[in-house]
């Protein structure tokens, strides 16, 4: 009865839809984390870590206190951060209170927000492709073509327009 799988049905626990994002990792009120947290999705913190957070999300609330540097692409701070943030997007509200500096491309600063640090912004790092080297067309004039004389042997005969000795 339970040895052998039916056709079709995947073994073990249930499936996840490959393309449905995970629900958010929460951090409640009641709840101190002292270590790092590393996250591929999005991090919710009420409670109160001492450590780097590095997520693709993150949203700390107002009863939060994070004492670490965060890195993420994106982060919105309603409670205290003691730290470095590095972000694309960081917006701070009104209940914020940023102790450190900001590194970002996208800022917001709601009024009523305590920031005590510096704000840089980072220009956006793209991957600069290298350009892929580029196949002369046939008849084009290029680098080592007949018509160009600067690469001629010195001594070789002009072409039919040059003076002939």
């Amino acid at each position: 009865m339970f040895s052998k799988n039916s056709k079709g049905q995947p073994s073990g626990g249930t499936p996840q839809a490959p393309g449905k994002p995970a629900p958010p990792s929460l951090i409640s009120r009641d709840l101190k984390i002292i270590g790092d947290l590393k996250s591929d999705g999005e991090i919710q913190v009420d409670g109160s870590v001492e450590g780097d957070i590095r997520s693709k999300t993150l949203l700390i609330g107002e009863s939060a206190h994070v004492k670490g540097e965060i890195t993420a692409d994106s982060v919105v701070v309603h409670g205290g951060v003691n730290g470095q943030i590095k972000a694309r997007a960081v917006k701070l509200a009104a209940s914020a209170h940023m102790v450190g500096d900001i590194l970002h491309e996208d800022l917001a600063i709601e009024t009523g927000a305590f920031l005590e640090g510096h704000c840089r912004r980072m220009e956006e790092v793209k991957p600069v492709p290298e350009p892929a080297p580029q196949k002369p067309a046939p008849g084009s004039a290029t680098g080592n073509s007949t018509g160009n004389t600067a690469s001629k042997p010195h001594g070789a005969s002009q072409d039919a327009a040059g003076p002939k000795t």
